[in-house]
């Protein structure tokens, strides 16, 4: 039992401090959100203008649901933008949307890490789901029996392949937002003070990434300490 509260006491704790992160961030869209921006593009007009202005004529501009919800799809070549950034015409509609398109500039350039997360998409899918309920059985508990080193082992390795899919992550969102600040400034799209808001609203949606990759390598480090102490007994 003291692997598996040990266990929960980490998951709070990270808990805790991405709910702090999360919080921070909404805060800052939404004060951002109530921002016009000078030019006054809405965030789809600003995923065009950023697309055309890279030479990207084949990747649709869409309104998907959701708040928060912006995402790229390399796949269909859609920018989805959530409702809030898709019509609104606010300085954090318009660095949500050059951000997604920063993607999209990613993806026409061949990027590497971008290409590299993709094709680990489909082994993560499998990995996330599986793992958790296989290291719960290795550790012997929630009715798991006195569990199994083999069985921990393989929860562990199926566990690391999302945390590396995470850590994939984090210079993906960073190299995006980065192409997106350096073509809004460039641009002319936004003034110092809009630019200044615009490049602290995507450093607080990073650190969302950053959190997640620490929690992520933190739970691994602490699944691999267990195995190690119990492979001593």
């Amino acid at each position: 039992m003291g692997a598996y509260m040990g266990y929960w006491v980490l998951a709070g704790i990270l808990f805790l401090v991405g709910m702090a992160v999360s919080n921070t961030l909404k805060r800052k869209f939404k004060e951002y959100g109530e921002q016009p921006l000078a030019a006054g593009l809405s965030g789809k007009e600003v995923a065009e203008k950023m697309l055309r202005e890279n030479g990207i004529y084949d990747v649709q501009v869409i309104s998907a649901n959701g708040f928060l919800s912006d995402h790229y799809n390399p796949a269909e070549k859609t920018v989805n933008l959530s409702p809030a950034v898709y019509s609104g015409h606010s300085i954090a509609s318009a660095a949500v949307a050059a951000h997604e398109c920063g993607h999209a500039v990613q993806h026409a350039t061949a990027y590497s890490m971008l290409g590299l997360r993709s094709a680990l998409v489909p082994i993560v899918n499998i990995s996330t789901t599986l793992s958790q309920w296989v290291i719960l059985a290795g550790l012997g508990v929630m009715g798991f029996g006195g569990g199994n080193q083999l069985v921990l082992l393989i929860g562990i390795i199926l566990f690391s392949a999302s945390t590396i899919f995470s850590l994939i992550t984090l210079p993906v969102e960073y190299d995006a937002s980065a192409r997106a600040l350096k073509w809004m400034e460039a641009s002319g799209l936004t003034g110092r003070g809009e630019h200044d808001k615009a490049a602290d609203a995507l450093k607080w949606a990073a650190r969302t990434y950053l959190v997640a990759a620490v929690s992520s390598v933190a739970t691994l480090l602490y699944y691999i300490l267990v195995f190690l102490n119990r492979s001593r007994d």
